[in-house]
């Protein structure tokens, strides 16, 4: 099991994501393109997969892709964008994916800012 594999234990393959959105799969892989979402290859089968935690209901999690965007212009690739929003920050206190759901993207993107300097 990979590092990330063990930070994010809700992971949701391509197909699956597209059903939950109701999307086709070509527009979901243009998603993860235009970085609104972030994937990496997750199992047994090595296969693409988006955390779950990343959907809320039948939608994307609205701060996620400024804060990915943030994130990416700090120099982070998708695996160190996983790895930073999926581990416990005591001064948060949580995960920033955690607050990113309970509606403190200021803070998220602050603290993401600041990565860059």
């Amino acid at each position: 099991m990979s590092e990330l594999e063990e930070l994010i234990t809700d992971w949701l393959p391509i197909p699956d994501v597209a059903e939950r959105l109701g999307l086709p799969l070509k527009k979901v892989h243009s998603l993860i393109d235009d970085r609104t979402l972030v994937a990496a290859r997750v199992g047994e089968g090595n296969i693409r997969c988006v955390p779950a935690e990343f959907l809320v209901e039948d939608h994307v999690l609205e701060s996620l892709k400024g804060t990915i965007a943030v994130l990416t212009d700090a120099g982070f690739n998708d695996e160190e964008i996983l790895r930073w929003l999926y581990t416990a920050d005591e001064s948060l206190p949580g995960r920033p994916i955690d607050a990113l759901r309970e509606g403190r993207k200021t803070e998220i993107r602050r603290r993401a800012q600041a990565l860059a300097w």
